[in-house]
């Protein structure tokens, strides 16, 4: 078809779609405006968006219409209709919301941390509802903040880097102009909403806090002790402790922050942390390091390629590209063109989704990818990406680095690259766009001369903000070996295609993140201009066609646009005005640099070990890491939570699972809540670009070995999310652009809901590699010291780990108090009435809280439900806790930790071991009110195996080993499997952890294989055949699907190996790097031990 038919077909389309579409997006018939459920105006979100802007006092925006329904004097309600849902995995249902109110006695002593805290407002409240239970807790703190002040000061939080005083994220401090709600020195902290952070203050906090020049807002943390202990364990044999009470916890001096007290011994703080009333923090050198390190990034891992700062809104920059040697290459965006502009208009999330999926810019499944991610990357220095783009027939390249200098944190470079691949078409046209954003305050501008005709050499922005300072932008013409499309048309003659071609335009902070519409939008005024200009039969080719105006001008977003033949290359260059300038020449040479760093550390810290160390691993073993620290990103934002507290969510009631979800569905239960930052790293950038609590702590276990300061960071962040009651979300939506990638359904947080407290797996391993006295591996890495200042320097993890301490109490009592299950009202027999733990968030078919979504549990729910894998869990968190209490020199909480271990252990055997099956079950009660066991042998049934429960000389032991190694139940070529093969559920309905191999699990097995292989007792030759054979199986065959589709993915079918669901999911899939790690054990002589 000729150029002119197609064009004049595309347009016909184009001009009938779009009047189409905007007939059925933005009629607003009054007919239409009774049906809420139809109507736009009235959805969900606008009614919640419309509460958010009335709730802060702003004006409504353009693209926000105002509620249809609403009387003239009222205000807008509140509708945000959510279900308890996580979408991780394909066709999963919903899950039910529930919450139990605390047990009789579950208080006192060192649990009791609800009764001194910063002052709350509530409602009013029922009695007997759970909102009574926390909530009321809450409204005894109101009364005791009066008393505060009187206290002393309370310890505070290390901070992020974007909370430190002094640092050039904060340089906002300098400004003028104080804020309510802060706090400063002697001064006394407002009363702020439900569900702020109570670790370090909400991010608005900390922002008026800086403009009113008092650094870092810190809110006080409660005092840890109260009157009176837990109660005392009644197992036989007779009681255990808790009759005491006393003050545990720090005050005062004792901070490392604090203000009166000595040198804290931190290296992120010099001379005793805050400054008195003034609240500001000074850093020490080593600390102004590592946060400038790690101030810049591709932070934006939901683009294929995107740099931001760990700042909120500031610069921020992304990569878009597409193939344009014929139109029909491009004509999905041709077609789709005038929907995302229509959305663009009214801030739709849909829109970035709806552009084409020829224009790459955010990581998508299934579009024409043959792989693509990091083949080396560090957080500090940078690395290189390469992206096989087979829909688009072109492989590119991003190398970035990290040059540091200055005051504002560096420079940085990255060069881009593209080869045609094979099966490209003889002579191949690519137009790569790459854009700059101004988000909030700040100035960015083009400082080249206008000219209709475009760009020779390099574009050039200047830009400044308070937290970066003055710095350039540029983007360079490349090598002389780039070619261009040839003149083939007369447009040619007024815009040749080797200039550069920007357009500037000015964005709302609500919808800078959607580029694509954005470039569309200018796209489509240049498109009309051709058409105008040289009619349907004179109509310019694509590669001509699909280009951007020529416009600099005043804006906060510029686009800038290259149109390549073949292969090319041009780097694009940051410096900072503070630092010395950079060019193409230094970045090449730190391109070389990072590349050498990165694999000397790579060999020393994590090269694979036998049978894993033959060549061919090699790319394979540096790719899962690179792509696994290379996902860590910054989110800001606000988030959607439901704080109702409804009773329903107690979930006492048998059918509990239909009251929690009509309780969801009421209106005006759901809030904005924010903004919140967090620094994270990602299970998948297609699929999951954000935060996920449980899956956290197994991303954390490499990258620990790589840079134990980058993970302390990394929780740092998570516990400041931390809500006062103890609460972290355990999926973190933070913001439009977030939210653009979850249904509308998923995004609501409930905070009764929990999830596996995977981080704690971290806080030991630090506690491990401190107290092994080991000599630490070092390599040339120049930032080497500040990686591992806190395993040089034990002082320097006591004070961390010391000033995390209120915050894990705090999480480790909420899981306490919401998720506790019922002994007493059963009968049921126990060393200790209080030791049961049950999942809220249950349905009949789905416990996502619990991270294993639909497997099976006992049917029907019912409030007397006690779970094997949540009392395990809390097993492994106490036992954290109990060593950090030692580690920091606190015994009294280390005595009283120990003694939950115990008693959790002695119930893990009394409460869930079945002697017929001889494993471990849930336990339920069943029609005649007896507790009784519901034995589905799989993950769960060797939960106390993997967290480290059950020691190598357990009775139980040599039953769950049988299991593990069972063909017929657990046991496959390519890992265990998540349900036994024997169970009548194997595989059925979603089948999503219902037969699957997953690798967090295996992971733990292996490890705890390895460690019963390590020790001495009666399994020491049988556990070492297993993790060897287990290893091995599993690396082969994560390893053979990397190579065979280029990707990771997110499980793998348990009966042919094939990788399954979501691809290039390179968080807690790049476990197989830890366990390529590992040990070789299979040559040793080893006996059992009797």
């Amino acid at each position: 078809m000729s150029y002119l038919n197609t064009l004049n077909s595309l347009l016909s389309t184009t001009t009938s779609r779009y009047n189409s579409l905007r007939r059925t997006i933005l009629s607003s018939s009054s007919e239409e405006a009774d049906k809420t459920i139809d109507d736009p105006d009235s959805s969900h979100v606008s009614r919640v968006l419309r509460a958010y802007y009335t709730e802060k006092g702003r004006p409504f925006p353009p693209w926000l219409p105002p509620d249809p329904h609403a009387r003239p004097s009222g205000s807008p309600q509140t509708s945000f209709v959510g279900s308890a849902g996580s979408l991780r995995g394909a066709g999963r249902s919903s899950g039910g919301a529930a919450q139990s109110a605390p047990s009789a006695g579950r208080g006192g002593g060192l649990g009791d941390l609800w009764a001194d805290n910063i002052s709350t407002q509530q409602p009013q409240q029922d009695s007997g509802s759970l909102r009574r239970g926390l909530a009321g807790a809450r409204l005894g703190r109101n009364r005791a903040a009066e008393n505060q002040q009187a206290q002393g000061e309370m310890l505070a939080p290390r901070p992020l880097p974007s909370q430190r005083a002094g640092s050039h994220q904060n340089s906002l401090g300098q400004q003028g102009g104080g804020g309510s709600g802060s706090y400063s020195g002697g001064g006394t902290m407002s009363p702020k909403p439900p569900g702020s952070a109570g670790s370090g203050g909400s991010v608005q906090e900390r922002l008026k806090a800086r403009l009113g020049g008092r650094g870092a807002v810190t809110p006080p943390l409660p005092r840890e002790g109260s009157e009176g202990g837990l109660g005392g364990y009644d197992g036989a044999g007779g009681s255990y402790g808790g009759d005491t009470g006393g003050s545990y916890g720090y005050s005062g001096g004792h901070s490392p922050y604090a203000s009166s007290g000595p040198a804290s011994g931190d290296p992120y703080v010099d001379g005793g942390g805050y400054d008195g009333g003034a609240g500001q923090e000074v850093l020490s050198d080593s600390a102004k390091r590592s946060n400038e390190s790690l101030l810049w990034g591709p932070y934006r891992p939901n683009l294929y390629f995107g740099v931001r700062p760990r700042i909120p809104k500031s610069l921020t920059t992304g990569l878009l590209w597409a193939r344009t040697d014929n139109f029909e290459t491009v004509q999905h965006s041709t077609f789709d063109l005038v929907l995302p502009l229509i959305q663009l208009e009214r801030n739709d999330p849909l829109a970035n989704q709806a552009c084409s999926a020829d224009f790459r810019h955010t990581c998508e499944q299934h579009e024409g990818m043959a792989g693509y991610g990091w083949d080396e990357y560090d957080p500090r220095h940078g690395g290189r990406q390469t992206i096989h783009d087979a829909g688009n027939s072109i492989d590119i390249t991003t190398e970035f680095v990290k040059i540091p200098g200055g005051q504002h944190g560096g420079s940085w470079g990255v060069r881009i690259k593209g080869i045609p691949r094979d099966d490209a078409p003889a002579r191949q046209f690519t137009t790569v766009i790459f854009y700059a954003a101004m988000e909030g305050f700040g100035s960015l501008s083009v400082k080249n001369e206008q000219d209709d005709m475009g760009i020779e050499g390099s574009v050039t922005m200047a830009g400044s903000t308070n937290e970066l300072g003055e710095f350039t932008l540029e983007v360079t013409e490349g090598p002389d070996s780039n070619n261009h499309p040839p003149p083939t048309h007369k447009s040619y003659a007024n815009k040749p295609l080797d200039r550069t071609f920007v357009a500037s335009l000015q964005a709302s902070d609500d919808s800078i993140w959607q580029a694509k519409p954005l470039l569309f939008t200018s796209l489509k005024v240049e498109i009309d201009k051709m058409i105008a200009e040289y009619g349907a039969e004179h109509a310019p080719p694509p590669w001509q066609t699909f280009t951007i105006p020529n416009d600099i001008k005043e804006g906060n977003f510029h686009l800038v646009q290259k149109v390549f033949e073949g292969e090319f290359e041009f780097d694009v260059i940051y410096s900072s005005s503070s630092a010395p300038s950079i060019n193409s020449r230094i970045l090449t040479d730190a391109i070389d640099t990072a590349n050498d760093l990165f694999s000397e550390r790579f060999t020393t810290l994590l090269a694979p070990k036998a049978p894993f160390d033959q060549p061919k691993y090699q790319p394979f073993a540096k790719s899962m890491f690179s792509n696994l620290i290379g996902g860590i990103g910054y989110f800001y934002g606000d988030s959607v939570v439901d704080r109702s507290y409804a009773p329903e969510y107690e979930e006492e009631n048998e059918g509990f699972w239909e009251e929690t979800a009509e309780a969801r569905s009421r209106v005006g239960s759901i809030k904005m809540e924010g903004p919140s930052e967090l620094f994270t790293s990602i299970p998948s950038r297609p699929f999951f670009p954000r935060g996920f609590l449980w899956d956290e702590g197994f991303h954390l276990i490499p990258i620990a070995e790589w840079d134990m300061d980058l993970t302390l960071e990394i929780i740092q962040s998570w516990f400041n999310l931390m809500d006062e009651d103890g609460w972290i979300g355990r999926e973190q939506i933070l913001g439009l652009e977030a939210r653009s990638k979850v249904p509308q359904e998923f995004q609501v947080q409930y905070p009764h809901y929990a999830n596996p407290p995977t981080l704690f797996l971290i806080f030991e391993s630090l506690i491990d590699k401190v107290e092994s006295k080991s000599a630490l591996k070092s390599t040339s890495d120049p930032l080497e010291s500040i990686r591992s200042a806190y395993l040089q320097d034990p002082s320097a993890a006591i004070t961390y780990l010391r000033s995390l301490y209120p915050l894990l109490k705090r999480h480790y009592f909420w899981f306490r108090k919401t998720q506790w299950g019922d002994i007493k009202s059963y009968d049921r027999k126990a060393f200790s009435s209080k030791e049961a733990y049950r999942w809220r968030g249950r349905t009949p078919s789905h416990i996502l809280t619990s991270g294993l979504d639909d497997y099976p549990r006992p049917q029907p729910p019912h409030p007397g439900e006690l779970h094997v894998d949540l009392i395990s869990w809390m097993g492994l968190m106490t036992r954290s806790m109990r060593r950090i209490a030692a580690f920091i020199s606190e015994p009294e909480d280390a005595r009283e930790f120990d003694g939950y271990q115990t008693a959790i252990v002695r119930n893990i055997d009394d409460l869930h071991w079945d002697s017929k099956e001889q494993t471990y079950c849930d336990a339920t009660i069943d029609d005649y009110e007896e507790n009784v066991h519901v034995c589905h042998k799989g993950y769960i049934s060797i939960f106390p195996f993997l967290t480290g429960l059950l020691p190598a000389d357990s009775p139980r032991l040599g039953a769950i080993l049988d299991l593990i190694a069972d063909e017929d139940e657990l046991w496959s070529p390519y890992g265990l499997r998540s349900l036994s093969k024997a169970d009548p559920n194997y595989g059925t309905n979603e089948d999503y952890w219902r037969s699957p191999v997953w690798m967090p699990i295996n992971y733990l097995a292996v490890k705890a294989l390895m460690d019963v292989a390590q020790s001495r007792g009666p399994h020491k030759a049988r556990a070492t055949k297993l993790y060897t054979s287990l290893r091995k199986n599993l690396v082969e065959n994560v390893f053979d699907n990397w190579e065979r589709t280029g990707f990771a993915w997110e499980q793998y079918n348990a009966e042919t190996g094939a990788g399954q669901r979501t691809q290039h999911f390179t968080g807690w899939t790049s476990l197989v790097v830890k366990i390529m790690e590992m040990p070789d054990l299979s040559k040793g002589d080893i006996r059992d031990e009797l």
